[in-house]
């Protein structure tokens, strides 16, 4: 990535809704040349999509939660599916360390929450922590000149 398309990427990062002949003018270029930029950042993967920031408790979500979970010997792949298929799951990581996977739940109650863990239980160890605040929200990394590059 050069420095241009470093640029759209931030831009858009922090405005996905901007529109296209304000981001081509804001990074130097023509609007033609900032969607052609754009459509090979997309053919490479580094923009994966475009989408909407919503608010889970704006939505009658408020309650969310941090679950680390550790599957019974055998039920990875199990637990794996079973996280896929629960929509309370907005996110999911399979990490190293004691537990398998750190899965991110928004739910309305916390008697959804208490359902949704005895959904796993039968299959992995649960230890689950809930969300008080989010002094640091969901953001991207910073796209710099120094991304990606090896010391």
């Amino acid at each position: 990535m050069d420095e241009l398309d470093r640029a759209l990427v931030n831009l858009l990062a922090s405005d996905g809704r901007i529109r296209l002949a304000d981001l081509a003018r804001r990074v130097g270029l023509s609007p033609p040349g900032a969607a052609d930029r754009m459509r090979r950042l997309e053919e490479r993967g580094i923009i994966k999509g475009y989408g909407a920031d919503l608010d889970p408790a704006a939505m009658g979500l408020p309650l969310a939660a941090w679950l680390r979970i550790r599957p019974v010997p055998g039920n990875v792949h199990k637990v794996a599916a079973l996280l896929q298929d629960c929509p309370e799951i907005v996110e999911c990581d399979r990490v190293t360390g004691e537990d398998c996977f750190i899965a991110k739940a928004h739910v309305a109650t916390v008697g959804d929450l208490e359902r949704l863990i005895d959904r796993i239980n039968p299959y992995a160890m649960t230890n689950t922590s809930v969300i008080q605040s989010s002094p640091v929200p969901r953001r991207l990394p910073e796209v710099s000149s120094q991304t990606g590059k090896a010391d």
